[in-house]
């Protein structure tokens, strides 16, 4: 029974490898053995006419030894190679159940031909990958777009009945005298009408999407906007929102008032996350081919087990929000074929940063 070795890379080991250059090298050798043999056996036969025959005899000799040797090379090279070469039109094709047969062999070519399974195999199982990664990806497409409807048809069922109500406690609220004490009830319905106005309205930009109408426009008047809406409502807090523009940024190709949109939902949870004295901090950066703002709060920080799904749609870590916010403002961000990052220490604060690139494909922003 033959003992077949491992080498150290796990591949099977064989007693002993005979390199291509060798084989290659041996039929120019007998060539050259074969042409020195007959140049001897002519100057024998110019010297002795009776050994013509043997010259004869030598030199078919010296060509069946050649054809033997170039036979074997194109079995031995020649016909791997073909081999190969048809393989790599299949998997061309598509097709990544090949293998070459003759990975089995103990030289150059062996290891070539194993190296070739290795990386067909590689490829056949990175496209299983990709294709579960689709259909997953398909599933939940659907799995979303069924919830929009739902959502869609829910908020306009609510909405419309939510109206009327918020009408009669107007109506009820002016009727009551000024020293009733169920004016400050009424107040309180009033808020929680708008609370609920509030999150039908994420719910139904959630469900239904509007694609941004990009042009190109000052990133810094942007967000200068969003940083003068938020100032007006801490200005009984002790929270300081400052802003650091960037001179000489480019246009930035953006929908303004989604962009808008976007920092005023970043500030507020930033804000929202200070307990007593705090900074927000605003910083606009030009990167190359992109432009990053920057929200940096000096808030509670948000946990580990909490960060990676603060983007997910109803996912809230508040007691009164919906949990709708920084999914949409996500949303938004790579509808503009950018990107959000996050990074929070609890309790030194958190940043966010909006990623923006100066320009849109052409495509794309003239569909938009």
């Amino acid at each position: 029974m033959a003992v077949v070795r491992l080498r150290r890379d796990g591949e099977p080991g064989f007693p002993m490898r005979v390199n291509w250059q060798l084989k290659t090298v041996l039929p120019v050798a007998f060539v050259l053995l074969n042409g020195l043999l007959i140049f001897l056996l002519a100057t024998v036969s110019l010297r002795d006419p009776e050994r013509h025959e043997v010259l004869i005899v030598a030199g078919a000799g010296a060509v069946a030894v050649c054809a033997a040797v170039l036979l074997a090379l194109a079995y031995f090279i020649q016909r791997p190679m073909v081999e190969l070469q048809e393989k790599i039109d299949l998997v061309g094709r598509g097709d990544l159940n090949v293998a070459v047969a003759f990975a089995k062999r103990n030289d150059e070519i062996g290891d070539l031909g194993r190296n070739f399974n290795r990386m067909v195999q590689q490829l056949r199982e990175s496209r299983e990958e990709i294709e579960l990664l689709h259909r997953t990806q398909m599933s939940r497409a659907e799995h979303l777009a069924t919830l929009g409807e739902l959502a869609t048809g829910l908020a306009h069922e609510i909405r419309n009945p939510l109206a009327g109500i918020a009408g009669v406690i107007e109506i009820a609220y002016r009727d009551l005298p000024s020293t009733s004490p169920a004016r400050a009830v009424v107040k309180d319905v009033r808020q929680e009408i708008a609370q609920i106005n509030r999150i039908l309205s994420d719910l139904l930009q959630t469900a239904r999407p509007h694609p941004p109408a990009v042009r190109p426009s000052d990133l810094n008047v942007t967000v200068e906007h969003a940083v003068m809406l938020v100032r007006q409502q801490v200005l009984s807090k002790p929270i300081k929102i400052e802003l650091t523009k960037c001179p000489g940024l480019p246009p930035v190709e953006h929908d303004s008032d989604q962009m808008h949109q976007v920092l005023l939902n970043l500030l507020l949870n930033a804000v929202q996350a200070i307990d007593g004295t705090g900074t927000v901090h605003v910083g606009i950066e030009a990167l190359p081919d992109q432009a990053a703002v920057h929200v940096v709060d000096t808030g509670r920080g948000i946990s580990p087990e909490h960060l990676p799904n603060i983007f997910r749609p109803f996912y809230t870590t508040k007691g009164n929000g919906t949990g709708l916010g920084l999914s949409l403002a996500r949303r938004i961000v790579e509808e503009h074929h950018g990107r959000i990052e996050v990074e929070s220490e609890v309790g030194k604060g958190t940043e966010f940063v909006a990623i923006l690139p100066f320009k849109q494909e052409a495509s794309e922003a003239a569909a938009s």
